[in-house]
């Protein structure tokens, strides 16, 4: 299985275009006051299924085609499950989707919602997604990766040309990191049309895996943590991402719990925009470094807004 190119990624966004949503990429005024940098925000939060995970499993079920006569079966903490969900409802392909017990009832509902089957089973991804693995052996079903795939991260990387058009001076993208397909993808796309642009990664301290992967050169897991960044809390990442991001990356920025809750706020206060943790975290890394981006022009990928409602309350 090989990483995808550049030009797989310019093949994807033709793919997807007109079936997705051009989410807005916005500059955060009062947020750029108060840190010191010109922050602007790309809102997939505004994407299909509030989450920039349909990109991928769009491009990915487009592939599929006539070759999945069983349907297809994946494993997620809810992002990626519904995104899969509604690619595969749009393709009228059966799919059905694992989900691990900290997964928030909001994303169960969704996935159900558009018309997946929903199967809870362990408690980290780790554990949902062996489990689906055996459905899929078991149902001649076509497993599609959240992150370890090709065809998923070439979507996710129309993001990144996204950005590029719609803000050509930006010097720094920050992009939350569980698994690695968004930042795989979006490595790619930025290193071979932009290489000065700096990329930044930005995982919790309590699922530091693809952290942990650069530092020893090879895909590596951490033990299982806990966090409200549950589409971050991935243990071990995939092996073409961890690749990409040992060639490519800039710097990854671990955050903790608080400063999570906090950028969280910030984003609802002065954005007026409901986010999850998962895309909080790269403004959390913003407020932790936020010395190393005076001056500068940023990007940062919020990159869903599927919050559980107890949760926002608690925030707020």
């Amino acid at each position: 299985m090989n990483a995808p190119t550049l030009q797989d990624i310019q093949q994807a966004a033709d793919k997807i275009k007109g079936k997705v949503i051009r989410t807005p990429l916005v500059e955060a005024w009062d947020i750029s006051r108060e840190i010191g940098c010109k922050l602007h925000l790309k809102l997939e939060n505004f994407q299909l299924t509030h989450a920039f995970k349909v990109r991928g499993n769009l491009n990915k079920i487009t592939s599929l085609q006539g070759k999945c006569k069983n349907g297809v079966i994946t494993a997620s903490t809810g992002n990626h499950g519904q995104g899969l969900a509604l690619a595969a409802a749009m393709h009228n392909i059966p799919v059905k989707i694992v989900v691990p017990e900290c997964s928030p009832q909001t994303k169960r509902d969704a996935i159900i919602g558009y018309g997946a089957e929903l199967i809870v089973h362990g408690s980290d991804y780790q554990s949902a997604s062996e489990y689906a693995h055996e459905l899929a052996q078991r149902e001649e079903r076509i497993y599609v990766h959240s992150f370890d795939d090709p065809e998923i991260m070439a979507g996710q990387g129309t993001i990144a040309l996204e950005i590029l058009e719609d803000l050509p001076n930006v010097e720094v993208i920050l992009a939350p990191i569980g698994g690695g397909g968004l930042i795989g993808g979006l490595l790619i796309a930025i290193k071979e049309l932009r290489p000065e642009i700096k990329v930044i990664g930005v995982q919790t301290t309590a699922f530091p895996s693809m952290a942990e992967s650069r530092k020893k050169g090879k895909c590596t897991s951490v033990p299982e943590g806990k966090t409200i960044a549950d589409g971050v809390a991935v243990r071990q990442p995939g092996e073409l991402p961890v690749n990409i991001v040992i060639k490519y990356i800039d710097d990854i920025w671990l955050v903790e719990e608080d400063l999570i809750r906090k950028a969280m706020k910030m984003l609802i206060n002065k954005m007026k925009i409901i986010i999850e943790p998962a895309g909080a975290v790269t403004l959390a890394g913003i407020l932790k470094h936020q010395n190393e981006l005076t001056g500068k022009t940023v990007a940062a990928i919020v990159s869903g807004g599927n919050a559980d409602a107890s949760l926002l309350k608690e925030i707020i």
